[in-house]
């Protein structure tokens, strides 16, 4: 095919959609059937109108091939676990007796039964539930779910793709299961799964799929030859079947590298990779390799992952750059658009101009549409959307908002003894423990409690205008000495005033900064029913006025003990929010860390002694590849510790990471030098202490004992169990007792019972360890 013939023969199309509808029925209907005012069918009614809702969308706006099996009640990988059959043994039960109650018993637990392990989905804010794995598993086919909403797409009559995560991903994403030598690699299990894949790519192409995605985004990150051999292996013996549909194998998040050539080589009918600015390099390595002659070739020039509208020319250019590198070039986002809201025009409260710069997933269907529309048909069909694309990113690039003079000289100012503390770390302990006067196995919460219908209801009756600010305000008020009476009662060492004023942990702090913009309607899904709007990072940061400080002196003039102040850091409020793309990472998040510094400071000047700094998304902004790294982690780890270090050696420093694997930045860790970190632990049974141990980490640390995203209560032998397996990895003069996370999710029954539990098994553990 001539490179005119592959312009002539490019389509329009996308990996996944957002699942929530445009109101979040999905949330409302799974948690409407956890709390039994929702049955199975209507569950199942509620999720094929949001399916059916989403192709007919996207089939209008022009999507040629709409993708199936990306629809999830909790996640795709979980869904992949079914879909193989690979269900751990302790779930085995609960599947075979009810498969969808099964199905959320591995997703979140039980009482009795342990769900299993959730972590980030490579560098996104998404989580996935990891699969476990071990020599003994067997796999079996299931593809039920597969070819079902296969089925109803085409019953549409659309046409459909379906999207598998692939199998090399799939091991590279699983972990020995419990019981399993912690060596054991899943990726062995290779020649037992390809089997499985082959019978469910058989009964989707029975059902009618004449196209299979096998997303392999794992294939981005540094691999191993033996599992770039694993990954020729699979394709090789995929595209040897006689009894498929033609398989195009997708990776995005990054450049391919070493993984290229090999997939380009893989006997498959075509490739779909990304072509942002993160993965620009696979345009030249395709090239290197010949390209993908007779192949089809999707081209990700639509960044699926941020905001921002696409400059429609730079785009056209590298479309036309590939249109000699394969037999048909076809055009998408450059991943699924999970990870973006759904629809920028029901933003009501964004000025129109501004609105003009965003691009949520109608809107970068829109973008694929144009694309392909001025590839296929020439550019002269689409020239009002490029005038108008133009106009908007001038817009853009003028505005002042992107540029305050004072901020920058402010960050431009920095030294590097700003972003060190004084004195090390030895004499600030001795003079904390001095201070605070903690117990060894001092116990704390990671700041939120319960968000309640009550103070939800106050939220919105505010935003109505049903309550004025003074009624809202005294609303939580009563929901702070709630929350520091019974902190008191059961014994907490360390407390936290609960956050009750608080929307979420990165738009709260959005709403009050220079610089960002928030959204009423865009929603992402971070896991399962948990959605979060990140608020969009426009411009120059700065901080007009304290943003926590009253509430925080209000719950410490209601007890003693100290009370923690909570903020979240730089970095997080870089990764959590949809980030401005003009400039530098490394100077946005200056720009941020010297805001949070200045709350640092005035919550020590209004007498916190204890004042956390939330970094959860250190580990997931980590870049995919090593090289990459240094750089990232230089600016990361210095961002942090310009906000926290300018307060007294007394005052004590702690920070906060959860649901990511942490082993490969434990470094970074400790390079943040904050006096204590809590992170998660109860899934990963203990795993980042020892980690920390390993590394020879100096400093206190709470590994989670509680795992707070699962509804069941864990007991206090259960909590002491853990604390015992801490206490092998950390000493107890620096070893604390906390949750996993923070609480906002739970009920007040199971938080009260759980943290009294925790309590409690500090106690007991305290009592065994020999007299100093």
């Amino acid at each position: 095919m001539t490179s005119e013939s592959a312009a002539a023969a490019a389509q329009p199309t996308v990996y996944g959609y957002p699942r929530q509808g445009r109101h979040r029925e999905l949330k409302k209907a799974i948690e409407g059937y956890w709390k039994g005012r929702v049955d199975a069918d209507g569950l199942r009614t509620a999720a094929a109108g949001l399916r059916r809702a989403n192709w007919q969308q996207l089939a209008g706006a022009g999507i040629h091939e709409v993708p199936t099996g990306d629809f999830s009640y909790y996640d795709h990988v979980l869904d992949t676990t079914v879909m193989v059959g690979a269900i751990p043994d302790r779930h085995r039960a609960a599947v075979d007796a009810d498969a969808l109650d099964g199905y959320f018993a591995m997703a979140r637990g039980t009482q009795d039964v342990a769900p299993l392990e959730m972590t980030k989905w490579f560098d996104t804010n998404y989580h996935y539930l990891v699969p476990e794995l071990g020599p003994d598993t067997v796999f079996t086919a299931d593809s039920t779910k597969q070819v079902a909403e296969l089925t109803e797409a085409l019953a549409l009559g659309l046409t459909a793709r379906p999207v598998l995560v692939g199998p090399v991903t799939y091991l590279l994403l699983a972990k020995p299961a419990p019981g399993v030598a912690p060596d054991f690699e899943p990726l062995t299990l290779l020649d037992r799964l390809l089997p499985v894949y082959a019978e469910v790519l058989a009964d989707l192409r029975a059902a009618g799929a004449g196209w299979v995605q096998l997303d392999e985004p794992a294939l981005v990150q540094d691999r191993t030859a033996a599992e770039l051999d694993a990954a020729a292996r699979a394709y090789r013996d995929l595209g040897a079947l006689t009894d498929r549909p033609r398989l195009l194998v997708a990776s995005y998040f990054d450049r391919l590298g070493d993984a290229l050539p090999v997939l380009a080589k893989a006997p498959v009918d075509g490739l779909a990779l990304d072509f942002t600015e993160a993965a620009a390099a696979n345009l030249d390595a395709l090239a290197a390799v010949g390209g993908l002659p007779g192949k089809r070739l999707v081209a990700g020039v639509v960044n699926g992952r941020n905001i921002w509208v696409n400059d429609l020319e730079k785009s056209l250019s590298v479309l036309g750059t590939l249109l000699g590198l394969a037999g048909r070039v076809d055009v998408a986002a450059s991943c699924s658009l999970l990870h973006v809201p759904l629809d920028a025009a029901a933003e009501r409260d964004i000025e129109p101009q501004i609105l003009r710069w965003l691009a949520f997933a109608r809107q970068k269907t829109a973008e694929v549409v144009t694309l392909a529309k001025g590839l296929a048909q020439g550019r002269d069909t689409i020239t009002a959307e490029l005038a108008a694309n133009r106009a908007d990113l001038a817009s853009r690039a003028a505005s002042p908002i992107t540029h305050d003079p004072a901020v920058r000289a402010r960050a431009a100012a920095v030294t590097e003894a700003d972003a060190r503390r004084f004195p090390p770390y030895g004499e600030r302990a001795s003079a904390q423990r001095h201070h605070l006067g903690l117990p060894l196995l001092p116990t704390t919460t990671i700041g939120s409690f319960p968000q309640t219908a009550e103070l939800r209801t106050a939220r919105a009756d505010l935003r109505s205008g049903r309550i004025d600010t003074a009624g809202y305000e005294e609303r939580v008020k009563a929901e702070i000495r709630e929350v520091i009476s019974f902190q008191e009662k059961a014994g907490l060492d360390v407390l936290v005033h609960g956050e009750a004023e608080r929307n979420d942990m990165v738009q709260y702090f959005a709403e009050q900064l220079t610089g960002y913009l928030a959204t009423q309607h865009g929603w992402v899904q971070s896991y399962g029913t948990r959605y979060v709007r990140p608020p969009i990072l426009a411009g120059d940061i700065s901080r007009p006025e304290p943003m926590t400080v009253r509430w925080t002196t209000y719950a410490q003039s209601l007890t003693s003990r100290p009370v923690k102040g909570m903020l979240t850091g730089p970095v997080t409020m870089l990764a959590w929010s949809f980030v401005r793309d003009d400039q530098p990472l490394g100077d946005t998040a200056r720009q941020v860390a010297l805001a949070l510094r200045d709350e640092v400071n005035d919550l020590e000047a209004a007498g916190t002694s204890v004042i956390q700094v939330d970094e959860p998304a250190l580990r997931e902004t980590l870049p995919l590849r090593s090289a990459d790294r240094p750089a990232y982690l230089a600016w990361a780890t210095e961002s942090f510790r310009l906000s926290t270090s300018g307060v007294r050696p007394d005052t004590q420093i702690h920070t906060h990471m959860c649901y990511a694997e942490f082993g490969d930045i434990v470094q970074a860790i400790d390079d943040l030098d904050a006096d204590v970190i809590s992170l998660e632990a109860a899934r990963s049974h203990m795993q980042v202490a020892r980690e920390l141990a390993a590394h020879g980490y100096p400093r206190e640390a709470g590994p989670g004992v509680y795992d707070i995203h699962s509804p069941r209560v864990p007991s206090a032998e259960e909590a002491a169990g853990l604390l015992r397996t801490g206490l092998r990895a950390i000493p107890a003069e620096r070893l604390w007792v906390n949750p996993d996370c923070g609480l906002k999710t739970r009920g007040w029954p199971e938080t009260r019972a759980s943290l009294e539990n925790l309590v409690s098994a500090a106690r007991t553990v305290r009592g065994e360890l020999p007299a100093s």
